[in-house]
């Protein structure tokens, strides 16, 4: 096992380092190439290091680059040194994080975690928080919670008998809500069809003046941080109106929410504090490995309420047990990477990684846009949308641009405009790497 480890080590290592002298997107012979692994399953046991050497030699080259500094795609984050180290150590603790019981040191630490996370987030520091794997669960935890808290103002207990017969809960989101706000009200019975759409502006904001009139239990679904512009709802207006109705709000903050721990950014989130519930990734701007969200709920009985676990040959723990508070039960300790990141960067550090990467953005924008090239958003975070024209030609441009190598950028279609989207969030990206991708996305699209 030592000589085991080493050796993986070494090879990850390798990898790291080759990050800045290989494509961004695996080249078409390494993905042929992963056509050795579709074999039979072996009759007898295999050395363990032919079993490394094998998933290296195929796989590390068919990976995509995402941790590297010049993957723009899907929002993205790579992995801080000291999160990665944790992740290995983790691995090998191979906690089960369920119970205090099973890991005192994964509880201890969600714990510490959770306290810096409202610190850094301006949330409320009494907060319940669930250790997730990413935003669709994170989203799921807190909507089951604001689900729990709607029901049980009419005297439903939706936790213990379903929601046959139950009373409706009235659920508004925006136009551009992410899909996986639906998909998670999809799972939770909530439907992903009887939702309320309310129009936004022209960056993607909801519009805290249309709001449908709210009566009887209700949960808004407010974003920050549109997944094509960036743009932020006006939070704080519409707490203020569905709080006057007694509805719930609900903050899908993937990646937005981040932009709280910046005192020059946190401004855009005036009033997110207000909210019921919050959902947001860590492997996305806080940059630690995947898999890794966080679900935030006001008043944490709910949470709980929504996530409890009961069974007689389970002890309650002496501390938080921290499957009374997530979806799943058996899962790895994934607050030691969080705690290990926080840890890290401090206050200063994270404030200055989430500067950084939107003075990138804002760098790809002003370069862009000089080149003669349309920026079709205000670039108020880490995005950046890019026309190059007519559809076809924007596509044409985001295919050379993915198959070139330098760097990695992903198309979309945003208020009826098809367009490239550079997402920044990884630590790793440099200033020289932004200059290297510009003159590459601009040499692409003026191949005609």
């Amino acid at each position: 096992m030592p000589d085991l480890l080493l050796q993986v080590a070494a090879r990850a290592n390798s990898y790291l380092e080759g990050l800045n002298t290989r494509p961004v997107a695996p080249a078409q012979q390494a993905l042929d190439a992963l056509a050795v692994l579709d074999e039979p399953l072996p009759e007898g046991p295999t050395d363990p290091e032919a079993v490394i050497d094998l998933l290296d030699r195929v796989g590390s080259p068919a990976t995509a680059a995402t941790t590297g500094g010049r993957f723009y795609g899907f929002v993205h984050g790579g992995s801080l040194p000291a999160a990665l180290a944790a992740n290995w150590l983790a691995g090998a603790w191979d906690q089960n994080a369920v119970l205090y019981a099973s890991s005192p040191i994964g509880s201890r630490l969600e714990e510490v975690a959770q306290r810096w996370l409202t610190q850094v987030l301006n949330l409320p520091e009494d907060c319940g928080v669930g250790f997730v794997t990413g935003a669709t669960m994170a989203n799921f935890t807190g909507l089951a919670a604001g689900r729990t808290a709607m029901l049980e103002r009419l005297g439903w207990d939706a936790d213990g008998d379903g929601l046959f017969g139950a009373p409706p809960v009235t659920v508004v989101v925006s136009e551009e809500v992410h899909p996986s706000v639906t998909k998670a009200l999809g799972l939770l019975g909530l439907g992903r069809r009887r939702i309320l759409r309310v129009p936004v502006d022209h960056q993607g904001r909801m519009r805290a003046d249309a709001l449908p009139e709210l009566t009887g239990p209700a949960i808004i679904c407010v974003q920050a941080g549109n997944v094509n512009t960036g743009a932020i709802d006006p939070v704080g207006p519409i707490c203020d109106i569905a709080h006057a109705s007694g509805a719930w709000v609900h903050v899908d903050g993937a990646f937005g929410l981040w932009a709280n721990a910046s005192p020059s950014l946190a401004l855009q989130l005036a009033g997110v504090e207000q909210a019921d519930s919050w959902a947001t990734d860590a492997h996305k701007w806080l940059n630690v490995p995947y898999d890794s969200g966080l679900a935030f709920v006001r008043h944490g009985a709910f949470l709980t309420r929504a996530m409890s676990l009961t069974a007689a040959y389970i002890p309650k723990g002496a501390r938080r047990d921290p499957g009374q508070f997530t979806p799943e039960l058996s899962r790895r300790a994934r607050g030691v990477e969080i705690w290990a990141a926080l840890r890290s960067l401090g206050k200063t550090g994270l404030a200055d990684m989430i500067d950084r990467t939107c003075r990138h953005a804002r760098r790809f924008a002003d370069g862009l846009g000089s080149a003669g090239f349309e920026i079709l958003n205000e670039v108020v975070l880490n995005q950046v949308l890019v026309s190059f024209g007519e559809a076809e030609t924007t596509w044409r441009v985001i295919d050379r641009i993915q198959r070139d190598g330098t760097c990695w950028c992903g198309g979309t279609t945003w208020q009826d405009r098809t367009a490239m989207r550079i997402s920044v969030a990884s630590w790793a990206t440099t200033d020289a790497d932004v200059e290297m991708s510009l003159e590459a996305i601009i040499r692409a699209a003026r191949e005609g």
